[in-house]
């Protein structure tokens, strides 16, 4: 069928689009006579018969790639228009000026064989709806998106090949420049290499990216940022440093002077049809040579670095055993690893005394699975015990970290303060700089000489608020230590227990410096607390810690003391018992001094027999007993006890008497004979009760 007889009237009495798309703006400036060439395709409309009234062209995509259609309005306006069946004729200069993916190109067909609305190319006329041309149309579509993998695949290749050369051109990062034979070189500029060196130097002190951006905060020093586009593109401006930076400076292995390509890999998301990247492992980069220019770190730091920020990366998977050092009191937060399932154990907090007190839990399998915790174990005296471990050993090495801490401490604060001598020289080239500029303006030229006296005024206001800033943060710092102090300070720093026990030291630096012996502790709860500590070389420690006591115990009078009543019981009463009890300097388990009632609660709780018990057991006789035996009043038998005459003892508190079986003869009642000519036993002390003396 001719071109002619495909176009009806009933495709004339629709509109005819016009879809016009460059892939670039490059060649949207370059490009023109593709261009006009395709805006040309009017005149093809109104030869078969549309009026210029019914031609509707669409060029809203002009720059934009035909790869999607996700991205183009205009193309999607153009679909929706065909699906109206508001359109009868869809031009385009070619096939891969509509699209250059088969899933748009196909979609399309299919809307306007459901629409007849025929598809107009420089080739000639065609209906979707018929199968020869939708046939043609389809390999059409297929060449076009062959070709745009065919030219991608070309420039990816070439870059590729460039890249395992080492030649490609990419922005250097800064710190970095191309010199004039294009190889990558420090950035002579020296505030700009000492302020990248100094990001690396406080993260190895630190060992946190934020502690990094806080030490920028606080010491007020600018990261250089180089400008990449417009008036003032290839300019350096130091601005306030952030996280986001320090984390991309860290994970460049540009810094170590290596040269690598494919680090990442893209993936489109089908939710959003985004690109996003994914950061790959170092054994599937693509391109990789150690050593092609000069490095601010090396290699086995930067694989530290690394390492170490996997580990701070605390949020980040569910097997995490580690985390970074924070700032509460438990001294082994993040290293305590649980001994029965192997899973990290976490930190939670009590108030004992008015002061927090840690408890270590392993819970997350029972939060996964609504089920008991696997165990948990209390801090407070396990922190002490790896305390003591620690400080033994690091006694030896005590005056080697200590002589390293005071060298860097120096270090740092002389590049802190040369980086901030390097911010004012800065402002002074800029004024001077200035200064020239302006005074070879001709003095004619006033407009100009205004501008540039203007600039001149700025940049020494400028000059005059980096001094004095630079003033200020030195007055800050104070002047150098003195050899008394500083012989003062090594003297202190010799002293780890010291300075590992003192109040002043934060926790969060006690974990940092357990951190840098301790790899990780390993807890089991059983009869006692069974603790292993793995060390950083390897060796493991394993000790055991009882159980601290419960509430009751802790109020509970010690065994000990239960043994000293139950010995005592069998010569004293209850009072006598408290008395030598206080005398030891002993008290009960709250605390307090022991009373006749405590001794006595203490005697019935354990089922220790009072001393009436057992002067019983051996054969002792009661006052009636006794009485009875003499053949005297009861009266008698006790003035006998008390003066001596027969043996006797206070069995209780109340006054009550036992008495020795006598031998030999038996004492009588001599009217007129004093007591002491009759005695045979020492007198018995008085008894005495609530303050009242019972004698004769």
């Amino acid at each position: 069928m001719s071109a002619p007889d495909k176009v009806t009237s009933a495709h004339l009495s629709r509109f005819a689009y016009l879809y016009v798309r460059q892939s670039s703006l490059h060649q949207v400036r370059e490009n023109r006579e593709s261009t006009a060439r395709q805006y040309d395709l009017k005149r093809r409309a109104q030869a078969l018969g549309w009026n210029t009234e019914q031609v509707v062209v669409i060029d809203e995509d002009l720059g934009l790639s035909g790869a999607s259609g996700s991205e183009r309005s205009g193309f999607q306006r153009l679909v929706a228009e065909v699906g109206l069946g508001r359109v009868g004729v869809v031009m385009g200069l070619e096939v891969s000026r509509l699209a250059r993916s088969s899933t748009d190109w196909h979609r399309l067909l299919e809307i306007c064989a459901l629409a007849d609305t025929l598809i107009l190319d420089e080739d000639g006329i065609y209906d979707p709806s018929h199968f020869n041309d939708r046939l043609l149309l389809g390999l059409k579509g297929t060449m076009s998106e062959a070709e745009l993998h065919v030219l991608r695949a070309r420039l990816l290749g070439g870059q590729l090949n460039k890249a395992r050369r080492g030649e490609l051109w990419m922005n250097p990062p800064i710190g970095y420049v191309w010199d004039a034979s294009q190889k990558l070189v420090l950035d002579p500029d020296q505030q700009i290499q000492g302020t990248v060196r100094l990001l690396f130097e406080t993260f190895r002190r630190t060992g946190t990216a934020l502690r990094v951006v806080r030490h920028f905060g606080t010491e007020k020093i600018g990261w250089p940022r180089r400008i990449v586009s417009g008036v003032h593109a290839g300019e350096i401006v130091f601005a306030t440093l952030d996280h986001s930076r320090v984390l991309h400076i860290l994970h460049n292995p540009r810094y170590t002077g290596a040269f690598v390509y494919g680090r990442t890999r893209q993936r489109k998301v089908v939710a959003s049809g985004r690109v996003r990247h994914r950061r790959l492992p170092r054994a599937e980069w693509k391109v990789f040579i150690p050593n092609t220019h000069p490095g601010y770190i090396t290699w086995e730091e930067y694989e530290a670095n690394q390492a170490k920020l996997l580990v701070n990366a605390g949020g980040y998977g569910p097997d995490r055993r580690r985390s970074p050092a924070r700032e509460g009191v438990a001294l082994l937060q993040g290293l305590v690893v649980c001994g029965i399932c192997g899973q990290r154990m976490t930190v939670r907090y009590h108030v004992s005394h008015g002061h927090p007190a840690p408890d270590y839990m392993c819970q997350r399998r029972g939060i996964e699975t609504a089920q008991p915790i696997c165990q948990r174990v209390p801090g407070a005296g396990l922190d002490q015990t790896v305390s003591q471990l620690v400080l033994e050993a690091m006694t030896p090495a005590s005056l080697d970290v200590a002589l390293q801490v005071f060298e860097e401490l120096r270090a740092r604060r002389a590049e802190v303060d040369r980086l901030r001598r390097a911010q004012v020289e800065r402002a002074r080239e800029e004024a001077g700089l200035a200064q020239r500029q302006y005074l070879l303006v001709r003095p004619e030229h006033r407009l100009v000489a205004d501008s540039l006296e203007r600039q001149w005024n700025e940049k020494l206001t400028a000059v005059q608020q980096a001094e004095e800033k630079y003033r200020r943060m030195s007055s800050v710092e104070g002047p150098d230590l003195s050899p008394e102090v500083r012989e003062h300070i090594h003297a202190l720093a010799c002293d780890l227990p010291r300075v590992w026990n003192d109040p002043r030291t934060p926790a969060r630096e006690r974990k940092r410096m357990l951190r840098l012996l301790v790899e990780d502790v390993t807890l089991v709860r059983d009869r006692a607390i069974r603790i292993q500590l793995r060390w950083k070389g390897g060796a493991t420690t394993s000790i055991e810690q009882p159980l601290p006591l419960g509430a009751p115990d802790l109020r509970r009078t010690p065994a000990a003391i239960i043994e000293q009543v139950r010995a005592l019981a069998t010569e004293q009463t209850d009072q006598q018992i408290a008395r030598t009890l206080n005398a030891r300097g002993l008290r009960t388990g709250t605390g307090q001094p022991f009373r006749r009632l405590t001794v006595r609660y203490l005697r019935t709780t354990h089922g220790i027999e009072g001393l009436g018990a057992h002067l019983r057991r051996a054969g002792w006789l009661t006052v009636t007993e006794i009485a009875t035996q003499l053949q005297v009043h009861p009266q008698t038998a006790k003035r006998f006890g008390r003066e001596g005459v027969l043996r006797a003892a206070h069995v209780d508190d109340k006054g009550d008497m036992l008495f020795e079986p006598p031998s030999g003869a038996l004492p009588r009642a001599h009217p007129g004979k004093r007591f002491r000519d009759r005695r045979r036993y020492p007198q018995l002390a008085p008894h005495v009760r609530k303050g009242v003396q019972y004698a004769d």
